[in-house]
């Protein structure tokens, strides 16, 4: 049965230039990869199995081309942050990665990757479930599982062990023979899985290897099923001898010293994501998808690997989880040997901690960079300020010499001087041949057969200033006047208690909460997961009554509501027959009706990001998660609402898009209530904080006689009270860093 995450690999076409000779050992943590293209084959029907894969090769079907030319260079231990826009194919190169579908990644690199789209584990064995063998443990034997292959290695001592005890004297040999054939199996299953997903000539030679293979399987089962008298007394002692050391290695495999120290590290890793210790002795089939995903990012900073994949780990974790895990990424430096660690994420303050390189897929290629990303932010800043000042200059001193050299022939032809015009004429050559860039790269005098390669006409390289990809668009709408004054949103003493299945009531979730959301305020709710922030967001928009306690909204206002369950209620929503072509314009339409023209809607879509065929062609449902988040909030901003209650909106954005966004609340003359775990997103939009080289924008902090002035407050949500933090993110984060310390040092 081929899986979901198969049929999306299957379509992912590789190529890349390879390497014929390899005479050092190899570093399996190490990646050179050099003219690297990758394409996506996006036909609407795709072929399975070999035939599929003809067609592919042929060319038939729309391809979307991602990478062209790139060069993918990994160094030993480094930890690498993959930075782009959404749509660039981050995700489709990791999957290349750990699929192993790009030249040169060896057969022996052991990778382990954590595909946040499909909440599956991609492993150096291939994509599986938790629990993929039918086997449904408890969180931390999963985690031991996956980490040690326990019950693997225990079925086989068991299965070698019956046989040595059978009074048989061909039961041991019998017993080594089915392990082995066992062994077989599974990696025939693999080498079938390879020849599936890869194309071109890696294809072709993975469908040799997989027939070679199954002869040799074929002649295992012959192996397998000898008849004692077919059995030499030499193969009896040969196997039996194998059979031993085999049962050996199986048992220091299993040695309950390494077990314990293991199921040791379990626990403090699955602590650190936020598991108690009842949560660790839950069934893995009873856990909901971010808890899943915990369970699989735990099994996957415990697995030995060369290669270690994150995408998107933080999306369900909290500030303290996020902390305790930038904290481990960074300690994996001491280690021996390292992993390369190569992870996606849109959490700025997440990614300055804990990578040391960037990887940035621009333009249909892959740019390095060493350092933090503001940094390179920075660099990239300073680099266009000085081209631009140098190509201004050189422009008015070639205006200069222009005119020295009209005015050179006019005054040659006047008089007859022929020095006047060859001295024109040899200046019109330097301009033409010799004007360009003076420095090469590395800061040196330009040297034509050095620095600019090919075949060109002038003896420079023209002075180009990168303006940069178009910048990501966020628009949001004006709220309209609210006509009188008056709190937004008020509650008075909430309380909220969740009722249980005998109709009693739990302890307080919420108790005897205040607070006033006015206009133009920036309102931050910062706590750990299960303290009831989201509880308290549904009672600020009325969507969960207090037990206790009072909300009083404005008579007038409008409430733009983002739930974090906002991406997956759309995906839902396209899942039906009806509605799988279902574009973003055409729910927009469906959602206003009459009260915006089509000519609107396209640009509020455009606003958001999903301009022209994005918003009018492409369904729903092939829409990455960021462009989802942009239809949702578009179909909550077409009522242009004066207050935004946002819970965790940043999911699932590119870094790119989450400035964007940033940057429009922070100056947007409504009011914002925000759920986040992103440190810098809420510093920006509540606090306020501006990075280097933004405008900073007139605003009016204090009562402008009309109404209450805007506040920006950061409160803490803490066993059911709400504490405003008079340091802010900063406050929160001191206590979060207290509580890693604290962790470590159990």
């Amino acid at each position: 049965m081929t899986s979901m995450a198969d049929e999306s690999v299957a379509t992912i076409q590789v190529a890349a230039r390879q390497t014929r000779f390899n005479i050092q050992k190899p570093d399996y943590r190490e990646l050179d990869v050099q003219d690297l293209d990758i394409r996506i084959l996006s036909g609407e029907k795709v072929a399975k199995g070999s035939k599929g894969k003809a067609k592919a090769a042929n060319g038939e079907g729309n391809r979307a081309e991602l990478l062209a030319g790139a060069n993918l260079k990994l160094q030993g231990g480094q930890r690498y942050a993959l930075l782009g826009r959404n749509g660039c194919g981050k995700s489709t190169l990791l999957k290349a990665i750990a699929y192993k579908l790009i030249p040169d990644i060896p057969e022996e690199t052991r990778i382990t990757a954590l595909q946040q789209t499909d909440a599956k584990e991609v492993s150096s064995s291939g994509t599986q479930n938790l629990s993929a063998d039918g086997v449904d443990r408890t969180v931390l034997e999963e985690v031991i599982e996956r980490a040690t292959a326990k019950d693997a290695a225990e079925h086989e001592i068991t299965e070698l062990s019956s046989g040595a005890s059978d009074t048989d004297t061909f039961g041991t040999v019998r017993a080594y023979r089915r392990v082995v054939h066992e062994r077989r199996q599974k990696k025939l299953f693999l080498l079938d899985k390879q020849a599936r997903l890869r194309s071109g000539a890696r294809g072709l030679q993975a469908r040799k290897d997989l027939r070679a293979f199954e002869k040799e399987v074929a002649e295992s089962q012959k192996w397998v099923d000898q008849g004692n008298e077919e059995i030499t007394s030499v193969a009896v002692q040969e196997e039996t001898e194998e059979a031993m050391n085999m049962l050996a290695d199986l048992q220091i495999q299993v040695e309950p010293t390494r077990i314990a120290e293991i199921e040791s590290q379990a626990k403090k890793t699955l602590t650190g994501l936020g598991f108690s210790e009842s949560d660790m002795k839950r069934k893995v089939s009873t856990l909901s998808g971010g808890w899943t995903m915990r369970t699989a990012l735990a099994a996957a900073l415990l697995e030995e690997t060369d290669i270690l994949i994150l995408d998107e780990p933080t999306n369900y974790l909290d500030l303290l989880g996020i902390m305790w895990l930038q904290n481990h990424l960074q300690c994996l430096d001491e280690q021996d040997s390292p992993p390369t660690l190569l992870l996606v994420s849109h959490d700025r303050a997440f990614i300055t901690k804990a990578t040391t390189d960037l990887i940035l897929v621009k333009e249909k290629n892959l740019t390095y960079f060493h350092g933090s990303l503001q940094s390179y932010e920075e660099g990239q800043a300073e680099k266009r300020i000085y081209m631009m000042r140098m190509r201004e200059a050189q422009d008015k001193q070639k205006a200069h010499i222009q005119d020295t050299i009209t005015r050179s022939r006019q005054q040659g032809k006047a008089t007859g001087d022929d020095n006047k015009l060859r001295q024109a004429k040899t200046r019109q050559k330097k301009l033409d041949e010799r004007w360009g860039l003076q420095v090469s790269a590395k800061g040196g005098r330009f040297k034509l057969n050095r620095d600019l390669a090919g075949y060109h006409l002038t003896m420079r390289a023209d002075i180009e200033v990168d303006s940069g990809e178009r910048p990501v668009s966020f628009v949001l709408p004006e709220p309209p006047d609210l006509r009188f004054p008056g709190a937004l949103i008020n509650l008075e003493k909430a309380a909220f208690k969740y009722p249980m299945n005998n109709g009693d009531k739990t302890g307080p979730t919420l108790e005897a909460i205040s607070l006033t959301v006015h206009e133009g305020d920036r309102i931050g709710i910062l706590g750990l997961n299960g303290a009831g922030k989201s509880t308290l967001i549904r009672l600020l928009v009325g969507q969960t009554r207090p037990t206790s306690g009072t909300v009083t909204l404005h008579p007038r206002v409008r409430l733009g509501y983002y739930s974090q369950g906002a991406v997956e209620s759309l995906q839902s929503l396209t899942s039906t027959e009806g509605d799988r072509d279902l574009t973003p314009l055409a729910l927009l339409s469906r959602d206003i009706g009459s009260e915006l023209d089509e000519g609107e809607v396209r640009g509020l879509l455009g606003s958001l990001g999903l301009p022209g065929r994005l918003a009018s062609d492409i369904p729903i449902r092939k829409l990455s998660g960021g462009q989802l988040v942009r239809c949702a909030l578009a179909r909550i901003l077409w009522k242009r609402p004066q207050v935004l209650v946002l819970d965790e909106v940043t999911t699932h954005l590119d870094y790119e898009t989450v400035g964007a966004m940033r940057g429009a609340l922070r100056d947007w003359p409504g009011a914002v209530a925000l759920v986040s775990h992103d440190r810098w997103f809420v510093r920006g939009v509540v606090e306020g904080e501006r990075d280097e080289g933004e405008e900073d924008e007139e605003e009016d902090e204090e009562d402008d006689g009309q109404g209450v002035g805007r506040r920006r407050v950061v409160y803490r949500l803490f066993k059911g009270g709400l504490t405003p933090l008079q340091n802010g993110v900063d406050e929160f984060e001191g206590l979060m860093e207290r509580k890693v310390k604290r962790m470590a040092a159990v």
